[in-house]
């Protein structure tokens, strides 16, 4: 399999083996008019197997909703063929609008132009709760 590099672009590296989909529909790159090329369970020295996505323009991403699917992936920044920057990512402390509360009582449901967030309660199993009902995230 071939796929071409960017001269000026953002490439996400180093995600957990199968979850690039998940990135994909969470930061909305179908809604793209650019190439996306998504590559998944690529042969890796340090994981064993990684996904990559590609994005043929630079764009702002939601660093929040990358580091909540896989804290350890990172965003590299191509201009004219090169790498100029490069991003390492942690678990965000907050996340907005990026998961809903499955409580049906939560206020996030029944008021709803809230929007739905989660606060980081325990970094070590990734455990998000919501901020009005404390209910856990999935």
């Amino acid at each position: 399999m071939h796929i071409d590099s960017i001269q000026n672009g953002v490439v996400i590296d180093h995600i957990k083996a199968g979850s690039a989909m998940k990135l994909y529909q969470l930061l909305h790159l179908d809604r793209l008019d650019t190439s996306v090329a998504m590559i998944m369970n690529v042969t890796s020295r340090k994981m064993g197997k990684k996904d990559i996505i590609k994005i043929d323009a630079e764009i702002d991403l939601d660093l929040d909703v990358i580091g909540y699917v896989d804290p350890k992936a990172t965003i590299n920044i191509i201009r004219d063929g090169e790498l100029v920057e490069k991003k390492n990512l942690d678990l965000p402390k907050e996340l907005k609008n990026v998961i809903k509360c499955k409580n049906p009582r939560c206020i996030s449901i029944t008021e709803q132009e809230l929007p739905h967030i989660f606060v980081l309660t325990d970094k070590e199993t990734e455990t998000y709760r919501c901020k009005y009902c404390e209910v856990k995230g999935q």
